[in-house]
C-alpha cells in the first residue's frame, strides 16, 4: 500500500513512521508513505500558504491554488491515478473500523493535513470524500492523520504478528460490530479481583458463548448506539423483558 500525506509539519511523522508495526510494515515493504510538504507549494517569501478570508472573519483560510498543486504533486509521488483523496476536517464523516477496512484494501491513498482556520472551499472539488475523528476540533490534521494510518495499516495483510487479532476486536464486522468482550490475563487474582473461573475451565465453547454474551452486554452498556434494534432482543434474551 501507498500513502502520501499533505502537511504542513512533515517532521512530525518521523517517529511515528518508525515506530511499531507501522514501522516494520514500511521496512517489509508492505507500505511505503510519502510526505508531500505544503510548504513547498507556498507563495512569496515566506512561502505562504494561507490568505486572509474574504468577506471578513477571523483567522487565516488555507488557499485553494496551493493546496491543490500540493494534491496534485503528491498524486504524482504515489505513481499517478487512481488515487483515494481524502480531506481531514472537522466537517467530515466520522471515521470508523468499516471506512478503515475499506481503505486497507485501496493502492494508494492521499491524506490532506488542514490548518489555520479552515480551507477554501474550492479545495473539496479535488478530493473524494472528507473525513473526520469524531465531534471535536484539532489544530491540524496531523494527529488525525496518523490515527488514520495506524487504523488502516494494521488491517494490512501480514502486518500484525497475529492474523486473526484484527477479527475478534471492538467493531470488527466478525463481531457484527460490538465492543470487545472482557479479557484478562496472569496473574489470575490480584488485590481480590479474580479471572472468572469459566475463562481458566478450557471449555471453548463455553467460553465463546460466555465472551460473545459479554460483549453484547458491553455494547449495551457503553454504545447502545451500536445495537439499535438489538438492544431490546438483547434484554429478552437475557430474561429482562
Amino acid at each position: 500500500m501507498r500513502i502520501a500525506v499533505v502537511t504542513l509539519f512533515p517532521e512530525l511523522f518521523a517517529p511515528f513512521l518508525a515506530t511499531s508495526f507501522v514501522g516494520r510494515a514500511i521496512a517489509d515493504a508492505k507500505l511505503a508513505v510519502h510526505l508531500e510538504a505544503l510548504r513547498a507549494h507556498g507563495l512569496g517569501k515566506h512561502l505562504s500558504v494561507d490568505d486572509t478570508p474574504y468577506g471578513g472573519g477571523s483567522g487565516m483560510v488555507m488557499r485553494v491554488d496551493c493546496v491543490v498543486a500540493a494534491i496534485e504533486a503528491a498524486t504524482l509521488a504515489l505513481g499517478g491515478d487512481p488515487v483515494q483523496r481524502v480531506l481531514l476536517t472537522p466537517q467530515g464523516r466520522r471515521f470508523d473500523q468499516s471506512r478503515a477496512r475499506e481503505w486497507s484494501r485501496t493502492e494508494k491513498l492521499t491524506l490532506v493535513c488542514g490548518r489555520y482556520e479552515g480551507f477554501d472551499e474550492r479545495i473539496r472539488q479535488y478530493v473524494d470524500e472528507e473525513v473526520s475523528l469524531g465531534d471535536f476540533v484539532l489544530t491540524g490534521g496531523e494527529v488525525a492523520a496518523m490515527a488514520v494510518i495506524e487504523a488502516v495499516v494494521r488491517l494490512l495483510p501480514g502486518v500484525l504478528g497475529n492474523q486473526d487479532s484484527p477479527l475478534e476486536e471492538s467493531f470488527s464486522a466478525e463481531w457484527d460490530g460490538l465492543l470487545e468482550y472482557p479479557q484478562y490475563t496472569r496473574p489470575a487474582s490480584f488485590r481480590g479481583l479474580e479471572v472468572p473461573e469459566l475463562l481458566k475451565s478450557g471449555d471453548h465453547a463455553k467460553i465463546a458463548a460466555w465472551r460473545r454474551e459479554q460483549a453484547l452486554l458491553r455494547t449495551e452498556q457503553r454504545r447502545p448506539d451500536l445495537l439499535g434494534e438489538r438492544s431490546g432482543a438483547a434484554r429478552r434474551g437475557r430474561g429482562e423483558g
